[in-house]
């Protein structure tokens, strides 16, 4: 949906389906090797000129989601006014939120990509593709892929992206839980439980089975550095886990920093009969079923 004043841009969630974590670095950050999938959970990101700025959400979880300049769409919507020179944003940004909050798959990122892209297209600034990925990574280490979608390998702290081919569609169910998980205190009790952590490597066999399509391959290379830290800060994360494989999950890990618990199905109809079983089992507050992968954010 676009007019001369509103413009609505689509953004994915993202999976990890490997997330090597290295040391921490003198400036906080850790390198990485991350492997990120864009799947078909969105959120729509809505600005519309106003006469002073404002930003508003609704949909599951936006009671946490903040209102203000701290909002990452509310910084992604200053940075590119300041690098045009429009001075004070004079906008509405409306967040209509699907992915889940504070769930470890990106969507305050989503929602910054979505509203640069859309700032972009409402005041005709005509940013190239490598300034939007540059104010991307000034944002944040997943915005930049929430920007491209589809499948690449985020290297230094996940920001510096190389695009993968997939040669299939990959059914997955994520499981949101009750309550949520800071990524830093996450990072925190990684660096604690993993004090020489090798650096970060991309596993080859990973790349490969994404290439190639195969679901079965995939499932037995998805690894999370951070999974451990994860359970050590929200232990009953492995009750879901374990239902989710139960019900029939190729494979069952923590989605980024978590809480979202992530499971590949090998079809369709074997990612609902999981999310059934997650539900069944009252493990998980809502069980969701999303293919990948899926475009990065899309004007609408």
């Amino acid at each position: 949906m676009t007019s001369d004043t509103s413009v609505t841009v689509r953004v994915p969630a993202k999976v990890n389906v490997q997330l090597a974590v290295g040391g921490a670095r003198p400036d906080g950050f850790h390198d990485l090797a991350n492997v990120f999938l864009a799947v078909g959970l969105y959120d729509e990101v809505t600005v519309s000129e106003a006469d002073a700025f404002e930003l508003t959400c609704t949909g599951p979880g936006s009671d946490q989601v903040p209102l203000d300049r701290t909002n990452l769409a509310a910084r992604a919507a200053y940075a590119l006014a300041a690098r045009h020179g429009l001075g004070e944003p004079t906008i509405r940004i409306h967040i209509a939120k699907d992915i889940p909050v504070a769930g470890g798959m990106a969507g305050g990122s989503a929602d910054a990509a979505g509203a640069l892209v859309a700032c972009d297209a409402l005041w005709g600034t005509n940013a190239s593709r490598e300034e939007l990925l540059d104010i991307c990574a000034e944002l944040g280490s997943d915005v930049p892929f929430s920007l491209v979608g589809g499948a690449a390998l985020g290297t230094g702290r996940g920001e510096k992206l190389e695009l993968l081919d997939v040669g299939g569609e990959f059914w997955w169910v994520f499981a949101a839980a009750d309550g949520g998980l800071s990524t830093p205190a996450v990072y925190r009790e990684f660096d604690r439980l993993s004090p020489d952590a090798p650096d970060p490597v991309a596993a080859p066999a990973l790349l490969e089975a994404l290439r190639t399509g195969d679901v079965e391959a995939l499932a037995a290379t998805v690894t999370n550095d951070l999974q451990p830290a994860a359970l050590s800060l929200f232990p009953s994360l492995k009750d879901t886990l374990d239902a989710g494989t139960s019900a029939g999950a190729l494979a069952a890990l923590v989605s980024g920093s978590g809480p979202t618990t992530a499971f590949l199905a090998a079809d369709e109809a074997s990612a609902r009969r999981v999310a059934a079983g997650l539900a069944e089992a009252g493990v998980c507050r809502t069980a969701r079923v999303a293919p990948s992968p899926a475009p990065g954010a899309t004007l609408l």
